[in-house]
């Protein structure tokens, strides 16, 4: 979908003048620089989206309400409750999920950042991909809340948020204890336990979850994954302390992506594999600290924490293209070590009339890994080492933030961050050992204007960035002897947009956002490969259009569309299309409840065709999956519900690829062809919830 520049200022003068022209000539709402709860008005409780709640049209929170009122097939598609993000699986449910966002396809995290109680999820300098961010730790029922923006125009946020963030926030006290079973097709057994007990002054949460699962493969996944959550807390969570510690450990058989013509020949069928000892294991501990203390003016916060983790990952993707005997199976491998800090003070105060609100803050980061290796194997045994690097990364990222009341119809929210990472490695191939420094500074602007008739404008722009691997800033060889180049550590960005979010409608929140994204150089180290390749220079536009709407008290509908384009702004022979970008996203969903003992959802998400290639001639199908829950209340304590996931039981892919691989017989170069991962056919989960 092609959206010129002349047609996105089109369309967002119409969509703004239109919303004016119902406004009409009103006084404006008396607003304030700090969004006044008792004047907000939630949708359900299911969002905290209201008008005079947000710095721009694309930001927002998910609560708990929703979380637990419709479907997910896996652990990582608690996301997906922000629109316009897709997520998928190409592998299995121990690896990260594959993420789709504002025309990226953004791998396993990169370019989205997202953070549970303050710890940061995107990993950098990881064994797979930088930026990776595996959620498969959290135990979706603890979520309380989801907090999301889109766009580099918030000061607090850093690496990894130029296309948005996603910052989630467990519960400090459940309203009761649950236990809760649940069982479906190929091997599906999920258990849950979770309580919170009063505890001295305080409060004392404890969470569990196991689960196991085979899935349709031909290979079975043999998932097995536990997770568990221990927190104290005091107070509240705007003004009070909690202490968490958090454990998972997961393995499983990979289901990675099969080439097209291995299933069009009927050498193995769509949910079959050519390399059945793929796989891998991963285990997170962790212990945080987090302190909220708010008094009449004045708000501190204070996050600690460190993190350990393990990720064996045993990939084979082209077969037997590289090594005709052997194959061409490797280990991606790390041990890492992550400690950090976050702290901010707010205050309000007054000059010359103008109601003003700052805040000051400091992120602080440190990533151990010891090592990050990858190796060739066969059948999970390593064979050699391609290149292993013992890694110290440290940031410490420095922010301020005014909010201004110039007009009771205009707010401004100013900021500015300054970014400096400092990169050690000690590598094992000659050459690549060394220090690199870089840093950035990433200026932030946003104006709302409004209310009138409960609608507000918004106009946002910013700077941001994201940092590449530490191997690529220090390396001068690649693993096969060829002679390479240092990269940029810290790849700057620029976003722009303009939105309007309205009211006028009872019952309605609605909100359009038009947003632009410059990157200067998509620069990354691809673990796959062991070595840096660049990329050209990018610009992504689109527009998104968000609305949930309660027809009902007991009913509430969502629809949500998206659009946009992506290409490389420097031309190549080769093409400007930039493969995987997604340019169509559309969900829409319907949420029932208090019907007598009755509840139910029903969820149906489109994301559409992507190019394969540079030239685009080679391009995906689109995907449009259904699921569906019905619930019933058997008692005051007991909930039986059923879970449908591919509803309409469509054969279509989770993702798709386009790449040379070699199989049995072929031509020693391979064969360039498309390497889909099928999603999962229909499958039913019914679970048992008493609540105690």
């Amino acid at each position: 979908m092609r959206l010129r520049k002349s047609k996105l200022a089109a369309a967002c003068a119409l969509a703004l003048s239109s919303m004016a022209f119902q406004a009409g000539a009103q006084a404006p709402d008396e607003a304030a620089p700090v969004a006044d709860e008792s004047r907000t008005v939630r949708v359900a409780g299911h969002y905290d989206n209201a008008v005079g709640t947000s710095d721009a049209a694309s930001q927002g929170v998910i609560t708990s309400e929703l979380i637990v009122n419709r479907p997910a097939l896996r652990t990582g598609e608690l996301l997906e409750f922000v629109p316009g993000l897709i997520v998928t699986q190409h592998s299995g449910d121990g690896k990260a999920n594959q993420y789709f966002l504002r025309g990226f396809n953004l791998d396993h995290g990169t370019d989205f950042a997202m953070y549970v109680d303050g710890m940061p999820v995107n990993m950098r300098t990881h064994a797979h991909g930088q930026g990776y961010s595996d959620l498969n730790f959290l135990i979706p029922e603890l979520v309380q809340r989801i907090d999301y923006k889109k766009g580099p125009y918030f000061a607090g946020e850093g690496d990894f948020a130029s296309a948005g963030a996603a910052r989630i926030r467990l519960a400090d006290k459940l309203p009761q204890g649950q236990a809760s079973m649940s069982v479906g097709q190929h091997g599906y057994v999920r258990g849950v336990l979770a309580d919170s007990i009063d505890a001295g002054p305080g409060t004392l949460l404890v969470g569990l979850e196991v689960n196991r699962n085979n899935g349709p493969w031909d290979v079975p996944e043999r998932v097995r994954k536990v997770s568990g959550v221990l927190r104290y807390s005091q107070g509240t969570q705007d003004d009070g302390f909690s202490v968490t510690a958090m454990a998972y450990k997961n393995s499983w058989n990979a289901t990675d992506q099969v080439p097209l013509r291995a299933v069009a020949s009927g050498q193995i069928g769509r949910f079959g594999s050519l390399a059945p000892s793929d796989g891998g294991d991963t285990s997170r501990t962790s212990l945080s600290y987090a302190q909220r203390r708010r008094t009449e003016n004045r708000l501190f916060e204070f996050d600690a924490y460190v993190i350990r983790s393990q990720l064996e990952l045993n990939s084979d993707f082209t077969y037997f293209l590289a090594k005709p005997a052997a194959g061409d199976q490797f280990q991606q491998s790390e041990r890492r070590t992550v400690a950090g800090v976050n702290a901010s003070e707010s205050w309000n105060t007054q000059l010359a009339g103008l109601a003003l609100r700052n805040k000051l803050g400091v992120q602080a980061r440190f990533d151990r890994l010891s090592p990050v290796g990858l190796y060739d194997t066969v059948e999970r045994i390593r064979q050699s080492t391609v290149r292993e690097d013992r890694v110290r990364e440290s940031s410490l990222g420095l922010y301020a933030e005014n909010t201004a009341q110039w007009l009771p119809w205009l707010r401004s929210v100013a900021g500015l961050r300054y970014d400096a990472y400092r990169f050690k490695v000690a590598s094992s191939i000659e050459g690549n050992s060394g220090t690199a420094n870089d840093q950035v500074v990433s200026p932030k602007l946003s104006l709302i204007l409004g209310p009138w008739s409960r609608t507000e404008f918004f106009v946002n722009y910013g700077k941001g960035f994201h940092s590449n691997d530490a191997r690529g800033t220090t390396q001068t060889r690649l693993p096969d002897g060829e002679a390479s180049t240092p990269v940029t550590p810290l790849v700057p960005t620029k976003g722009m947009e303009l939105g309007a979010r309205t009211e006028w409608l009872p019952g309605l929140q609605s909100s359009l956002a038009l947003w632009r994204l410059d990157i200067a150089s998509e620069l990354l180290f691809v673990g796959d490969a062991g070595e840096t390749q660049p990329s050209r220079a990018s610009r992504r536009h689109g527009i998104e259009w968000n609305n949930h709407y309660i027809a009902a008290p007991w009913l509430l509908f969502d629809l949500d569309l998206a659009a946009s384009r992506s290409r490389y702004t420097e031309n190549d022979a080769a093409g400007n299309y930039i493969p995987g970008s997604i340019d169509r996203v559309a969900s829409f969903g319907v949420t029932v409840t208090d019907q007598g003992p009755w509840s139910g959802a029903f969820q149906l998400r489109y994301f559409g065709p992507r190019p394969l290639i540079e030239d685009n001639s080679v391009r995906s199908a689109s995907t449009t999956l259904a699921y569906a829950r019905v619930a019933y209340q058997l008692n005051r304590r007991t909930r039986l519900s059923l879970d449908v996931f591919n509803l309409l039981n469509k054969r279509a892919s989770d993702i798709d690829y386009y790449y040379a691989s070699r199989l049995p017989g072929e031509a020693a170069d391979g064969v360039s062809d498309r390497h889909f991962h099928p999603v999962e056919p229909r499958s039913v989960r019914l679970t048992l919830a008493y609540a105690f």
